[in-house]
C-alpha cells in the first residue's frame, strides 16, 4: 500500500510566492520545480494542482497521446469560473481567498492548508498532520535524483459524525468512513468521486494508483488520499450533492443515450443450454404471457479474432449465426452477447499479432500470456493493446459486422488485475494500464453500437467500473446470494454507483451459481415487485428461477408485475434522459436526495426513482414493514391514494400485489401501455396514462417529454396531455381546453 512508502523526501507546501494570475487561474511557486495552481474552474468548482512548471508547460500544448489520455478524465478543459484572489492576514493566518458565488476556497502558507466554504459554513478543510504538511509531493525531478517514487499526498479533517459517499460500488454500508478503497485494484470496484451531504466533493484527476483512507482507525478524523504519481490534481466541489454530481458529469462527462428495447426485461441464457433451447424459452415465455424484450447469453465468448483479422463466432455453439439471430428476432427479443479481446495463447493468430505488436507485452518484450479465466473458456490467452490506434480501429470495426449478422449489443468483462511490468505500445502500465484498458474496451464497444447514430444510442453489457464510467451508462449489477439479504446487497451496489454518478445499473434477479432453496415464491414476488421500481433487470433462464417453477397465484403476480414495469417505461428512461443533462442516477438514495434530512440517511435501503418516486423496499418475509417519508414534503401513497405529511414513520401492510411506493407532491407520474414488449409500443403515443400527487408544479420525468406546467392564478396549466386518461389527487377539478388541460382546487 502507498501509505508504507517513505514519504520523507516528499517536498511539503510550506509557502507560496504568487507568480501569474488571471481571472480564473492563479499560479504560485510551491517549491523547488514545483507551482500550485488555484483554478475557478466553474461555479461552485475549484481546481487544486500541484506540478512541476516543466509538465504543466508540456500539457499547455499536449502531443496526441497525452491529449488522448486526459480525454479519457475530463470532458471539458476550459476554466468557465472567474474569481479575483484576496489576501489576507488574520489570525496568525496569511494566504489568499477566491470567491465563486456560494463557494469560497482559502489557501493559506506556513505550511499551506485548504479550508472550503459554502456560504459562511467551512465544509471541508485540510486536516492537522503531526510530524507532517497536509500536502507532499515527490516530484519526477526528486525521484529522478534519488528522493523515491513519484508521489503525491493530500490529507482532509472528517468531523466526527460526517459520513463521506461515492468512490464506487458497494454493498456494504454506502458510508465509506473506515473504509481504504484502491483505484485499479478490481476487488474494490472503486470510482473517482467522493462527496459528503455537509456540501463538499472531491474529485482525483488521475489515472495513477489513488489510494483513499477514509477515517480509518489509525486516523479516525482524517481522509487521507495517497497518489502515485508527481503531482497533486483535484477538483473540489461545493453545493448539494445533487449539484455536485451536475458539476462532476460536466466536468469529465454525460451519460449516453441506451435504445428502448434496452428497457424492457433481459433474460439471461442458462448455461447449461444451447441458444436454440434459449430460442424455445423466449417461445415459452411469450405463450406464458411473460413480458420481455431482451436475451442475453451466457459466456464464454461468442466469438473470437480468427484468420484474416475477422470476428467469427463459436461454430460449435452458433453454427449459422445469422440463422440464430433470426430467430429469436422472430419472438421480439433483441440478442447481447459477451466478447473478449483475448486471442488463445495456441492460436496460429498469436504469433502473427504478436510480430505485429498488437499485444499488451510482458517485460521480456514478448506478448504476455495470461492465465485462463471465465470470458477466454479457461484457455491462456494474450490481451489485444487497444491503447494502439489501429488494433482499436479493428476491434470498433469488426463487431459492427457482428451488428450485420443480427447482434443487437456486444458485452464484454475485461477488469482483470493486469499485473505490474506488462507493458502497451503507448508506454502504459501498472496501474495506469490497469484504469486505462477496461475503459478502452468499452468505448471502443459503445463506439461500435453508437458511434454512427446521432445522437449517439445504443448499449454495451459490462460489469467493468473505471473512471468515466458514468458516460457509458449500461453497468450490470453484481451477483448476489438467492436470499433476502442478496435483495438488500443488489440495492445497496445500484445505489452506491449512483453516487457516483452512474446513471443506471441492471440488477440481476436470481443467481444459478448459488444455491436457490431460500428462494420461495414470497421472496420471488417481492424481489421482482422491487426490481419493477429499479432502473432495470435481468431474470435468469435457469429452470429453478423461472416463473411456472411456483404455483399460479405467483405466476399472476409475477405477469401484474413485469406488466407495471413495462408501463413505468416511459417514466425510468426519462429519468435516464435525465442523467445526461443532470448527472443524477435513476435510483438516487435517501443522502443523495434529501442531504438535509440527517434522519433519512439511516433508511439506505429506501430510494427516490426519479425525481418523482418514493420507493421502500421490503427485505424481510411477511406483509408488515416500515416506511420513512422524508420531511419538508407531502407524500401520496400509491396503492391507496392517501396524502401524508413527511418527516415521519409509517408502519404499513402490503399484500403481495401491493407495494410501499409513494409520489412526490407537486410531481406526475406518467405511464405508458401494458405490453408484451417495447415494440408494441406506439411510437407517436407513448404514454397512456398520467397520475397527479396534489397540485402539479414540475414538469414530469418522461421519455422525450413534451410535456409543460406552467402556474398561474393559483391553477396549473398542461400542455401536452392530449387523449392521456388523467388520474387526478382527491380535490383537485381537471377541465380540458383543447390542447391545455387545466388543474385548480375543486370548489
Amino acid at each position: 500500500m502507498l501509505s508504507k512508502l517513505d514519504a520523507g523526501p516528499a517536498t511539503p507546501l510550506e509557502t507560496l510566492k504568487l507568480l501569474a494570475e488571471n481571472s480564473a487561474q492563479f499560479e504560485f511557486e510551491a517549491g523547488p520545480d514545483l507551482r500550485l495552481y488555484v483554478e475557478a474552474h466553474a461555479p461552485g468548482v475549484f481546481r487544486f494542482r500541484c506540478d512541476s512548471a516543466a509538465r504543466v508547460a508540456a500539457e499547455e500544448k499536449p502531443a496526441s497521446r497525452a491529449r488522448q489520455r486526459a480525454e479519457m478524465l475530463l470532458a471539458r478543459f476550459e476554466r468557465i469560473g472567474e474569481t479575483t484572489p484576496v489576501a489576507f492576514d488574520e489570525d496568525g493566518r496569511k494566504g489568499w481567498r477566491f470567491d465563486q458565488g456560494d463557494g469560497r476556497l482559502e489557501v493559506s502558507v506556513d505550511p499551506v492548508r485548504l479550508a472550503l466554504y459554502r456560504g459562511d459554513r467551512c465544509v471541508l478543510s485540510t486536516a492537522d498532520v503531526p510530524g507532517a504538511a497536509p500536502f507532499e509531493v515527490v516530484s519526477e525531478a526528486a525521484s529522478k535524483a534519488g528522493c523515491g517514487q513519484p508521489f503525491a499526498r493530500a490529507a482532509f479533517a472528517l468531523p466526527a459524525g460526517e459520513p463521506v459517499y461515492g468512490l464506487g460500488e458497494t454493498q456494504g454500508n454506502p458510508d465509506r468512513r473506515g473504509e481504504v478503497v484502491v483505484s485499479d485494484v478490481p476487488a474494490y470496484r472503486a470510482l473517482p468521486l467522493a462527496w459528503s451531504p455537509a456540501g463538499w466533493g472531491i474529485y482525483v484527476n488521475t489515472l495513477h494508483r489513488v489510494e483513499h483512507w477514509l477515517g480509518v482507525e489509525s486516523s479516525p478524523d482524517q481522509y487521507q488520499i495517497d497518489i502515485e504519481a508527481p503531482a497533486l490534481d483535484l477538483f473540489l466541489f461545493v453545493g448539494e450533492p445533487a449539484e455536485i454530481l451536475n458539476q462532476y458529469t460536466q466536468l469529465t462527462g454525460r451519460a449516453g443515450q441506451p435504445v428502448l428495447w434496452a428497457m424492457g426485461a433481459w433474460v439471461q441464457q442458462d448455461a447449461q443450454a444451447t441458444p436454440v433451447q434459449t430460442a424455445e424459452l423466449a417461445e415459452r415465455l411469450r405463450a406464458e404471457r411473460i413480458p420481455f424484450d431482451n436475451i442475453l447469453l451466457s459466456g464464454p465468448a461468442a466469438w473470437s479474432l480468427q484468420g484474416k483479422l475477422a470476428l467469427e463466432w463459436d461454430a460449435t455453439r452458433f453454427p449459422d449465426a445469422r440463422q440464430l439471430m433470426a430467430l429469436f428476432h422472430k419472438h421480439s427479443a433483441q440478442v447481447c452477447g459477451y466478447g473478449f479481446p483475448g486471442v488463445p495463447a495456441d492460436h496460429p493468430l498469436f504469433e502473427e499479432l504478436e510480430d505485429r505488436m498488437w499485444l499488451l507485452a510482458g517485460e521480456d518484450g514478448a506478448a504476455y500470456v495470461f492465465p485462463g479465466c471465465a470470458q477466454s473458456a479457461g484457455q491462456p490467452f494474450g490481451l489485444l493493446d487497444l491503447t494502439h490506434r489501429e488494433v482499436y480501429a479493428l476491434w470498433c470495426e469488426r463487431h459492427r459486422q457482428l451488428l450485420d449478422d443480427g447482434l443487437d449489443a456486444p458485452a464484454c468483462d475485461v477488469q482483470i488485475d493486469i499485473p505490474d511490468g506488462i507493458e502497451a505500445r503507448g508506454g502504459e502500465t501498472g496501474a495506469v494500464l490497469r484504469t486505462v484498458y477496461p475503459l478502452l474496451v468499452k468505448r471502443a464497444l459503445f463506439d461500435a453500437v453508437a458511434g454512427h447514430k446521432t445522437p449517439p444510442e445504443g448499449i454495451v453489457w459490462s460489469r467493468d467500473l473505471m473512471p468515466a464510467a458514468q458516460r457509458l451508462p449500461w453497468l450490470a449489477g453484481p451477483q448476489v446470494d438467492n436470499t433476502w439479504d442478496g435483495l438488500e446487497n443488489s440495492l445497496r451496489a445500484a445505489l452506491s454507483v449512483g453516487h457516483s454518478a452512474v446513471p443506471a445499473m441492471v440488477h440481476y434477479f436470481g443467481n444459478p451459481d448459488a444455491p436457490a432453496d431460500a428462494l420461495d415464491g414470497e421472496l420471488y414476488v417481492r424481489w421482482l415487485s422491487c426490481l419493477t421500481f429499479s432502473a432495470n433487470f435481468v431474470l435468469q433462464g435457469a429452470e429453478a428461477f423461472l416463473p411456472w417453477r411456483f404455483d399460479e397465484s405467483v405466476q399472476a403476480h409475477v405477469r401484474t408485475w413485469l406488466e407495471w414495469r413495462y408501463r413505468l417505461i416511459p417514466y425510468v428512461l426519462g429519468a435516464i434522459e435525465d442523467a445526461a443533462r443532470t448527472g443524477l442516477p435513476v435510483q438516487r438514495s435517501m443522502a443523495l436526495s434529501f442531504p438535509n434530512d440527517p434522519a433519512a440517511h439511516a433508511w439506505d435501503l429506501q430510494f427516490l426513482l426519479g425525481p418523482a418516486i418514493l420507493v421502500a423496499p421490503i427485505t424481510a418475509p411477511g406483509e408488515a414493514t416500515f416506511v420513512y417519508l422524508p420531511a419538508g414534503e407531502a407524500w401520496w401513497d400509491l396503492n391507496t391514494g392517501v396524502r401524508y405529511e413527511g418527516g415521519q414513520i409509517l408502519e404499513m401492510r402490503c399484500d403481495l400485489d401491493q407495494y410501499p411506493v409513494f409520489g412526490r407532491e407537486g410531481h406526475m407520474l406518467c405511464l405508458g401501455p401494458a405490453t408484451q414488449h417495447t415494440g408494441e409500443f406506439n411510437s407517436a403515443r407513448i404514454l397512456d396514462e398520467v397520475w397527479m400527487f396534489g397540485m402539479p408544479e414540475h414538469n414530469p420525468v418522461v421519455m422525450r417529454n413534451k410535456i409543460r406546467v406552467m402556474q398561474m392564478q393559483g391553477s396549473s396549466y398542461i400542455k401536452g396531455l392530449e387523449g392521456l386518461r388523467i388520474l387526478a389527487s382527491d380535490g383537485l377539478e381537471v377541465k380540458r381546453r383543447g390542447a391545455e388541460v387545466r388543474i385548480s382546487r375543486a370548489r
